[in-house]
């Protein structure tokens, strides 16, 4: 009995581990193009993660995670979370490339991920 109790447990714990491994879905219902077609929408959006202004909860979210997700290459990205981000990427190095700059003087001072996102995201469908 003990046995089937430690069993349990460590299932527990792994699926609290891979929980943890992976950013929330709640918002991969978000219409990035909707927002990537509105100059106003997208200004909030990057006003938010340049702490500039208010945020909405899921810009908070992005703004929360966006350092660790540059860092890991998106690793605990959903699928639709990494095809949103390369669209997103896309658009503001191609489209507003003034607002990519902006953000990646505040998140990649060093130039680092730069380098990588605009090589072989912009590549990418």
């Amino acid at each position: 009995m003990d046995a089937l109790y430690e069993l349990v447990y460590l299932a527990l714990l792994f699926s609290s581990v891979v929980a943890e491994e992976t950013y929330t879905t709640k918002f991969d219902n978000i219409d990035y193009e909707e927002i990537l077609r509105s100059d106003r929408l997208l200004r909030n959006y990057i006003n938010c993660l340049l702490d500039r202004g208010g945020c909405t909860a899921e810009g908070k979210e992005l703004r929360r995670i966006l350092p660790d997700a540059l860092e890991t290459d998106c690793s605990k990205c959903s699928e639709t979370q990494r095809k949103a981000a390369k669209k997103v990427i896309q658009h503001l190095v191609n489209n507003k490339a003034d607002m990519w700059e902006e953000l990646m003087v505040m998140y990649d001072p060093d130039g680092e991920f730069k380098k990588k996102y605009e090589g072989e995201w912009l590549n990418e469908d």
